[in-house]
């Protein structure tokens, strides 16, 4: 029932999408002017954290649960197209909210569009202009398709408009990543959260030294599936662990390479399982320096001004370097190794948050789809 409002769909896939989306779902509820539905694709479920993940993140279970599982690329985005098109065909929404960069943004911004279905691109315009990025495609084709681009920063309106968007149809409007965190970091402020069992026992045997610390997260396919480019990153990390004790979450598909290619961190770099958002959060915005190749985590380290090294030769979010706290270091092992030490002296930049970087994002998102689509 749409209740005479628009019908708008919200697609999500992976749990950075659910962050991403969890603000506008709130401003939705607060406007009231629109209908709307959570699409998870299943593109990424975690049965054991599912329940716990939404109720951290103050949004409803998904509406529809499509469980497109993995596969290859092309096996995920044609299962995900293939259920996508017989929920449209069954209750057509007015619109599409897609968020992101994943497979699951790519396949239903496609199915929608051949439905004459309108589109609107959360995080549209950025570009790493690396084609060895599965992300850099799924962000080039869904822009080339959709109707509405809300953008998180100038480089974006840049690219976009170079692409022939028209200026109509471009919002510079802020960042929905910088809503949640905001939002999640403020009621962590209030609340609290239970600590990963792991990485609490890490902080409390490091209060004991003096409390410093540095987190990692490493995911990539170019960091962590070549071995070579991996032993060096993990050297750097090892002589950077020497001086500032260092904990790493550890992505499934990295610890399975850690243990395939010998891979070497030293004693000073303690391994953890996976983070709830809210322990994660309660992580790294004490740390020392964050040190990464995440795209949403260079974004969520400079809203809370933390000291970030993204390790990656280039980043689809050129305001993180520009403005905010983040270094992009690539996988020199001697660059990564002395921007860190340059923070740990003090030297670090000091970044600050960018224009519309302040919460507010969602809102923005939905008054203008609410005008668009009365």
């Amino acid at each position: 029932m749409k209740n005479n409002r628009p019908l708008l769909y919200l697609i999500a896939g992976a749990r950075p999408n659910f962050m991403k989306i969890a603000p506008i779902v709130r401003a939705l509820q607060a406007s009231g002017a629109l209908a709307f539905k959570i699409i998870h694709t299943g593109q990424h479920y975690d049965r054991e954290m599912n329940d716990v993940f939404f109720e951290e993140l103050g949004i409803p279970q998904p509406d529809v649960f499509m469980a497109a599982g993995g596969g290859s690329h092309a096996a995920q985005t044609a299962k995900i197209m293939l259920g996508f098109e017989e929920l449209c065909t069954t209750e057509r929404p007015d619109a599409v909210l897609v968020v992101g960069d994943v497979n699951s943004t790519l396949a239903c911004s496609i199915v929608a569009k051949k439905l004459n279905i309108r589109v609107a691109h959360v995080e549209a315009g950025l570009r790493s202009f690396d084609m060895a990025m599965p992300e850099e495609i799924n962000r080039l084709v869904t822009d080339s398709i959709s109707d509405w681009f809300f953008v998180t920063e100038p480089s974006a309106v840049q690219h976009l408009r170079r692409e022939g968007k028209s200026d109509d149809k471009i919002h510079y409007v802020g960042h929905v990543m910088v809503d949640n965190v905001l939002y999640q970091a403020d009621k962590l402020s209030r609340t609290g959260a239970p600590d990963d069992a792991e990485a609490a026992a890490f902080k409390a045997a490091q209060k004991e030294k003096g409390g410093r610390y540095g987190v990692v997260t490493l995911h990539r396919p170019s960091n962590v599936d070549d071995p070579a480019t991996f032993a060096r990153i993990a050297g750097a990390l090892k002589d950077i662990a020497v001086e500032l004790p260092l904990i790493f979450p550890v992505h499934p598909r990295t610890r399975a390479n850690i243990d395939k290619f010998g891979i070497d961190l030293g004693p000073n770099v303690t391994l953890a399982g996976p983070q709830a958002y809210m322990a994660f959060l309660n992580l790294w915005k004490d740390a020392a320096v964050v040190l990464t190749d995440s795209g949403g985590l260079q974004e969520e380290t400079t809203a809370l001004g933390v000291p970030c090294i993204t390790i990656r030769e280039n980043t689809e979010r050129p305001v993180t370097v520009e403005e905010g706290s983040n270094v992009l270091a690539g996988t020199d092992p001697k660059k990564i190794v002395a921007e860190a030490h340059r923070v740990l002296r003090g030297q670090g930049k000091q970044g600050r948050r960018p224009q519309l970087w302040d919460g507010k994002a969602a809102e923005r998102i939905v008054a203008i789809l609410a005008e668009e689509l009365r």
